[in-house]
């Protein structure tokens, strides 16, 4: 608000231009009574808005902006220095923006204008509509997930997950009441408001933000919404999945001990490489990573246009860290600017005036440096972040340009080997292939001793453990235990918070020291489905500073292209698991849309969906024996339901290009408070005690993943199907389809012969289950079903002949 009345400011503006200001005013139709109305673009509230915006302008100073408050301009609070001075913004009309140029100052283009506010007028107004029509009649709730479980103690949880028709009405609220156990009183376990969840600004579902406890294991569930929907389902038990008992013979782990550095887990793959000989083969990928390694520099200056900054030519493994510079002052009047090397230092002789004061600016000395032949073959020169580089330069003693890198000599500064450890009886592409990856992200210390613990239980227990021989006998396991290395090397020893590999793309104005975290490229943003460059969101192509830089083209990261070239090489890679943390997530494709309509990549088909739901009860069945923690329903689905969306992300890469089914793991679940009542983040790196458990029990999941992979490689089993009427009503009949285990179904309902080009059974929804099919006259349906491993039911041939299809006749009333 303002304090002050516009017509009590001073009038010098409105006096010094031929168009005055406009009176801004509380009433409507109120006129400036100092001025000519005729002259004065109207800015009331009741007339047209005549183009005005909030306007950018530059002035040099604050001197400047002092003469625009003098002058009675309308200005935001907002200033930000620019290169050529500061920045602020104003409400200016056309007349009012050119009556400031007029008068010298520099009004540029605008921060935003009247089409502006009209399209948020038009989005509010559609908003509106679109929540009235939804809340016009009595919601239907549709509950996606209903599910009881244990966690740590045996502490017990509920999730529940519904949609609202009237949902993207914000006022909508859901409740829900459940009952103690089959037979006792709906609401003697507990009631509980459910949040709202959207994303993108659509509408998703409501849900409960975090699990609650309760202290019963509840039988059904009543959920009702204030639009009048109301609707009471059974409540299932999520995880602890019977399985077969392991083997009578010992079963070892626990093969870490501390977090490890990419230099280590090499070596303990390589060990184990020449260890099991007759069950493992080494891969070294055919890309070397840039290298832990960074050119060396100094800065030079505190003041910005009296900073510069020299980068070496050669990496500071490579000489760099041997160079020096100083910038001398010679002592003398008129002195001229030079550069002199000997050896590995470089001296800056400034200029002096008449006086002997040094006259060398930034930008000068910058000039001076670069344009010297022997300075220019060991470093180059740059003004502090882009700027024009008018202060005078101090002089500076010998400064030795460093690298900063503060690992261990153990640790190479080379481009580094990635090496894959492929573990299997028979390695000859015979066998179903799954790939195992972890520590795309540089800061994530527990995912590779993930990798690490795998690898060494299915090498150690092979001998004893008839379950671990099955899984190393049946299948072709390919494990990446860190996909990153520069980056976890920089992030163990340099700064422990980065995310990305040490690959700079950054120009020069990015690539001072002071930006030296700031730098490198997100491995899983920088692969080609689903990516920034397509217009997906989660990542960005044009901050190279930013953490989830996608890089300056798809696949330019060696890391990434290593990732491609081992699934391309070895195409009976069917499965694969990238393993990230922390939060507690089991997730899957799509992992990627476009923010305009939450444009998702194509979901996987509901056979698909429904084999990763299946599977996601066992392998997270196999996370929680170990110390009984439990992945929460809600943190498990499609990356995009459960999550955000990742542009470029690998797991899409895999499955869209490959058709390979790619998991994705968040190791470190929040872990529950009884005392509190709250759940507490572990982070990337928690103490090792924490980071050692979260290891063992994601080496279960890990197993559990194999243990998958094997029933689809050995599943020679046809899945069995029936139609199910869900809904009739005069004059419709709707219908849809159940499956003995996860497969897809191809259907007709014109009488002809059901092939893979028949209409496929599909999602309704997500998190919704399948989709129902409605007729309006007596139909028959024909149709099969085929599993994830490709069996067929009744071992119909569809592009066959034969009519052993299911059929039967769906009537209407």
């Amino acid at each position: 608000m303002r304090s002050t009345p516009r017509s009590n400011r001073p009038r010098r503006f409105l006096a010094l231009l031929a168009l005055p200001l406009a009176l801004a005013v509380s009433a409507p139709g109120l006129a400036n009574p100092t001025t000519d109305s005729a002259t004065t673009p109207d800015r009331s509230s009741t007339g047209a808005q005549n183009g005005v915006g909030l306007m950018r302008i530059v002035v040099a100073d604050k001197s400047g902006i002092d003469r625009l408050h003098h002058l009675g301009v309308d200005l935001a609070e907002y200033v930000k220095p620019v290169d050529n001075g500061i920045e602020v913004h104003a409400i200016l009309s056309p007349q009012e923006s050119q009556a400031l140029r007029d008068q010298g100052f520099d009004v540029q283009d605008a921060v935003s204008d009247q089409s502006d506010y009209a399209q948020n007028m038009a989005e509010r107004a559609a908003a509106i509509r679109a929540a009235t029509a939804a809340t016009a009649s009595t919601d239907t709730l549709t509950v996606l997930r209903a599910e009881w479980f244990t966690s740590l103690d045996n502490q017990l949880f509920l999730n529940i997950e519904v949609k609202s028709s009237a949902g993207t009405d914000a006022t909508t609220v859901l409740t829900a009441s459940w009952d103690s156990g089959p037979g006792t009183a709906m609401g003697s376990g507990g009631t509980a408001t459910l949040s709202r969840f959207t994303d993108a600004g659509q509408y998703m579902y409501h849900r409960f933000s975090n699990p609650v406890p309760i202290t019963a294991a509840p039988a059904k569930v009543t959920i009702t919404s204030n639009q009048g929907g109301t609707v009471t389902v059974d409540v299932a038990k999520w995880l602890g999945s019977p399985r077969k008992a392991p083997g009578k013979h010992p079963y070892v782990s626990d093969f870490v001990d501390h977090y490890m550095d990419p230099t280590e887990v090499t070596a303990r793959f390589t060990s184990l490489a020449a260890e099991f000989p007759t069950l493992t083969e080494l891969i070294d990928l055919p890309y070397k990573t840039n290298g832990y390694r960074r050119k060396a520099q100094a800065q030079f200056g505190t003041a910005v246009p009296s900073t510069l900054y020299v980068t070496s030519t050669a990496y500071g493994s490579d000489g760099g860290n041997d160079l020096t510079m100083s910038l001398v002052n010679p002592g003398t009047a008129n002195a001229p600017l030079t550069v002199s090397v000997s050896g590995t230092a470089v001296t800056v002789s400034l200029a002096t005036d008449g006086s002997g004061a040094i006259t060398s600016t930034a930008a000068q000395v910058v000039a001076a440096i670069n344009g010297n032949t022997d300075a220019a073959r060991l470093l180059t020169a740059s003004t502090y972040r882009g700027n024009a580089g008018t202060g005078t330069v101090a002089a500076a003693p010998v400064t030795p340009l460093t690298d900063n890198l503060k690992a261990p000599a153990s640790v190479s500064r080379e481009p580094f080997q990635m090496k894959v450890l492929r573990i299997g009886k028979h390695r000859d592409g015979s066998k179903v292939g799954v790939f195992l990856y972890c520590q795309e992200h540089a800061r994530e210390w527990v995912t590779p001793l993930v990798c690490v613990e795998s690898a060494e239980r299915l090498l150690r227990n092979y001998a004893q453990d008839p379950n671990t021989r099955k899984l190393v006998n049946d299948l072709d396991i390919f494990i990446l235990p860190v996909v990153n290395p520069d980056g976890a090397h920089y992030s163990m020893y340099d700064y422990n918070m980065q995310r990305r590999n040490m690959t700079n793309h950054c120009p020069a104005s990015n690539a001072d020291p002071g930006r030296r975290n700031s730098w490198g490229v997100d491995v899983n943003r920088n692969f080609s489905v689903g990516s920034v460059f397509d217009g997906y969101v989660g990542a960005t192509a044009t901050s190279c500073t930013s953490d989830v830089y996608a890089g300056p083209a798809e696949l330019s990261e060696p890391e990434a292209r290593n990732e491609v070239w081992l699934v391309d090489h070895y195409p009976n890679i069917k499965l694969s698991m990238n393993t990230h943390s922390y939060g507690g997530y089991f997730m899957w494709p799509p992992g990627a849309y476009k923010a305009d309509g939450r444009e998702v990549l194509p979901r996987v088909d509901q056979g698909t969906e429904a084999y990763f739901w299946t599977s996601s009860d066992y392998i997270l069945s196999r996370v929680q024996e170990y110390r009984g923690t439990a992945i929460w329903p809600g943190r498990t689905g499609p990356v995009t339901d459960v999550l955000y969306s990742a542009a470029g992300n690998s797991a899409d890469e895999h499955w869209y290009n490959r058709g390979i089914i790619g998991w994705d793991f968040e190791v470190g679940a929040d872990i529950y408070n009884p005392t509190t009542g709250r759940f507490s983040a572990v982070g990337f790196q928690p103490p090792f005690a924490e980071g050692h458990e979260e290891a063992m029990e994601f080496a279960n999941g890990n197993i559990g993943i194999l243990e998958v992979a094997r029933a689809y490689a050995t599943d020679k089993s046809q899945p069995r199907s029936s139609l199910k009427v869900v809904k009739q009503e005069a004059g419709a009949t709707s219908f849809t389809f159940s499956t003995s285990e996860p497969a897809n179904v191809y259907y007709t309902v014109d009488g002809s012969r059901p092939t893979y080009d028949s209409p496929k059974l599909a999602l309704a929804g997500m998190r919704e289950g399948v989709q129902s099919i409605t007729v309006n006259s007596d139909t028959t349906v024909n149709w099969f079903s085929v599993d994830i491993a490709g069996n067929v039911e009744s071992n119909y041939k569809p592009d066959g002949d034969g009519s052993n299809y299911n059929k039967q006749r769906v009537t209407v009333q």
